[in-house]
């Protein structure tokens, strides 16, 4: 399969509907985690707008995860470019590939925890939490790296459509 040179306005508005999404979910995760808590001593818990938006957004994750992935298998992604060191592409595409995984088993950590239960879910979910965070930042220096150091118009990429 030939190799789009760009992304599509589908691509980039998902990319960016998900970044602001898994965004507000960091912002949201103290309301969640308060509530976790008290269901786990066996406390009441009482399904507030701050509580019923992170599982909503979580949800919405899930299914523009999916979208986004399947976009990709269908239509491909634009290469890195031939003068990027190999090391630099492997740490880019570990870093997209577990960002992609990481959209899909967030959202099912976090279902299976909050209707389930399941407590080793939450552990998971916590701890992927971090784990995305940290994937976050690696991706968005990536992303300036290639901007401010490399010129190479990556990032401009997911800013503009193909046209």
């Amino acid at each position: 399969m030939k190799r789009p040179a760009g992304y599509t306005r589908t691509q980039i508005a998902l990319h960016w509907l998900v970044f602001l999404l898994v965004a507000a979910q960091f912002l949201l995760h103290e309301s969640i985690a308060e509530a976790w808590d008290k269901f786990q001593d066996g406390v009441a818990v009482e399904f507030s707008l701050l509580i019923a938006s992170h599982v909503v957004g979580g949800i919405l994750i899930l299914v523009f995860g999916i979208w986004r992935i399947a976009i990709k298998i269908r239509r491909g992604a634009p290469a890195l470019p031939d003068s990027e060191p190999r090391l630099q592409q492997i740490i880019g595409h570990a870093t997209q590939g577990l960002l992609y995984l990481l959209l899909i088993l967030m959202p099912v950590s976090g279902m299976v925890a909050w209707f389930g239960g399941v407590a080793l879910a939450a552990q998971g979910h916590e701890v992927m939490r971090i784990v995305l965070l940290a994937l976050v930042v690696l991706h968005i220096l990536g992303a300036l790296y290639h901007r401010i150091v490399l010129k190479s118009g990556v990032m401009e990429r997911m800013l503009r459509p193909e046209s």
